[in-house]
């Protein structure tokens, strides 16, 4: 049974915790607005971008161009998202249960073949500890988020697309929709999916000059359109990063509160359970004398 002085360290423990946890949810709210910018000013290039690829793609770059056309799926790439830290909530795991899933029920199943890329230290060491196939890891860039991942990131996989030793490139990763929401996402990146969306069939509804030509600005656009795609998933998952910790931190804040109150209230009963003890000890010891 725990005694006063046990209660009293561990309510400063609980106090002590409560303003780490505290000054961690300040430090994800000011982070997060920081980062909600970058994903607000990437997100409409990114769209734009690929309704203009699906503009300027005619049907046979779509039968014929190595990125774009479809081909019978034997080996593919499976880019997974996750947090360098902890102390987010349960954004690492889920993310981990959906690869875990995909992998095992629309790779396995199937007999096909895999290899995976690790950005983030907490899917890197998942997978590396379970003997899943791991080709590649990214560990620490969240740390400082740079462009540069986002190119090296597709220096590697497009190589590796066109001579034919990945036939597919899935992206799972968090998609940031509000501060209390984030949607898993698994998103083909090759071969590049064409948009057939309203806002491309508005833009095919005019008709442009192009200089140098049609071709070259769609060559030159598609590495472009590549690294802004990795770059926006890139900057989803870290919005959606700061998001669940700063979540996850003002839920354990508010735990904390409820705990110390909790605590408080059974040290004040047993404290004065022992005065009242102490008091009748007292009372009756004198009646002892006085009887005797």
């Amino acid at each position: 049974m725990a005694t006063l002085r046990d209660i009293k360290l561990r309510i400063k423990g609980v106090k002590s915790t409560q303003q780490i946890t505290k000054a961690m949810k300040m430090v994800a709210a000011a982070k997060l607005r920081r980062a909600t910018e970058s994903i607000l000013n990437a997100r409409p290039y990114a769209k734009r971008i690929s309704v203009l690829l699906s503009h300027l793609v005619n049907e046979d770059e779509k039968s014929t161009h190595p990125l774009i056309a479809e081909r019978d799926i034997k080996n593919i790439a499976v880019v997974v998202v996750t947090a360098d830290r902890g102390l987010c909530g349960a954004f690492n795991t889920n993310i981990l249960k959906e690869a875990t899933r995909y992998i095992d029920e629309e790779v396995k199943q199937k007999g096909l073949d895999y290899t995976l890329y690790c950005l983030g230290k907490k899917g890197s060491d998942y997978f590396t500890r379970r003997d899943y196939k791991v080709s590649a890891a990214y560990p620490g860039v969240f740390a400082q988020l740079n462009y540069s991942t986002a190119q090296n990131l597709v220096n590697e996989l497009i190589p590796k697309y066109i001579d034919g030793s990945i036939d597919k490139v899935i992206i799972i990763f968090n998609e940031f929709k509000s501060i209390i929401q984030q949607k898993i996402v698994v998103e083909q990146f090759l071969p590049i999916p064409i948009n057939n969306e309203m806002e491309s069939d508005k833009i095919e509804s005019t008709n442009y000059i192009y200089e140098p030509d049609q071709k070259f600005i769609f060559n030159y656009l598609i590495p472009k359109h590549l690294k802004g795609q990795i770059w926006k998933v890139l900057l989803e998952s870290n919005a959606s990063e700061f998001a669940a910790r700063m979540t996850a931190m003002d839920n354990a804040t508010t735990n904390a509160k409820e705990l110390i109150r909790t605590l408080s209230l059974t040290y004040n009963s047993k404290r004065q359970a022992a005065i009242t003890t102490e008091i009748l000890e007292i009372v009756s010891g004198a009646n002892a004398l006085r009887e005797s």
